[in-house]
């Protein structure tokens, strides 16, 4: 957004008038103020937690509570296995959230099943719910799912339709 300098801001220090669109307004705000709604449900969890403490800080992009309900939600992590039984729960969740709303698949088991090639896992969150970013790993570093969480602000910021981004957690593991 450019900011006039004018005789007010050379005098005083201080900027003068902001110029910019109003929908790069509300997308600027909406990036900076998500609220998400923890759904994790094994391993990859623990690791989300992570990317709450001080040495990777999410609340600087403004994410620093889980919300407790969907109502107030506007992010789904999905972190891990999804049984068939816990999908029309999750499903539930998801249509209790208020537009706009986004899901984060996070870890192999919410992308693609993982190990569990069964019958009683659902092979991918995807079958019930439309995903827009995926975070690979078993489970993903914080790092991993840091990196997914910026592009789905940059997505947001671009105003680019609703779609699917891959988030690849090759090279992070030392």
């Amino acid at each position: 957004m450019p900011v006039a300098t004018g005789d007010a801001a050379s005098k005083t220090g201080q900027p003068g008038v902001v110029f910019a669109k109003i929908d790069d307004v509300v997308r600027w705000a909406r990036t900076s103020s998500m609220w998400p709604l923890l759904f994790g449900l094994a391993c990859c969890a623990i690791e989300m937690m992570a990317v709450y403490m001080p040495r990777f800080d999410l609340s600087r992009f403004g994410m620093e509570v889980y919300r407790a309900s969907p109502r107030q939600a506007d992010l789904m992590f999905v972190a891990g296995r999804v049984s068939r039984k816990m999908a029309p729960v999750v499903r539930q969740l998801y249509d209790q959230m208020l537009e706009p709303k986004w899901v984060i698949a996070m870890g192999d088991c919410a992308a693609c099943g993982g190990i569990y090639n069964n019958y009683a896992i659902l092979q991918g969150v995807d079958e019930i719910l439309p995903v827009d970013v995926y975070v690979a790993g078993c489970p993903p570093r914080p790092e991993a799912l840091m990196d997914g969480i910026l592009k789905l602000h940059a997505k947001i910021k671009n105003g680019e339709p609703k779609g699917q981004i891959r988030i690849t957690d090759f090279g992070l593991r030392g």
